[in-house]
């Protein structure tokens, strides 16, 4: 069983963020994968978000506003 560090943009409303997780790779079908602690870290930054509590997202992530380049 091996890990990988990688980051993954989650995007929610005018927000981006940038969050590092760890993904397991393994011989079977289903690699790789979360570890629920990983998938509970998206879900929870997720819902900081969508409530816009960028103090929360700001602990676990880097936070992005996105702005219309044209309107």
């Amino acid at each position: 069983m091996n890990t990988k560090t990688q980051h993954k943009l989650i995007r929610q409303g005018n927000y981006v963020a940038e969050v590092e997780v760890t993904l397991t790779y393994t011989v079977h079908d289903w690699a790789p994968y979360l570890s629920l602690q990983e998938a509970e870290k998206l879900d929870q930054l997720r819902r900081a978000l969508q409530q816009e509590d960028l103090a929360t997202a700001t602990k676990t992530a880097r936070v992005y506003h996105l702005t219309p380049v044209v309107s």
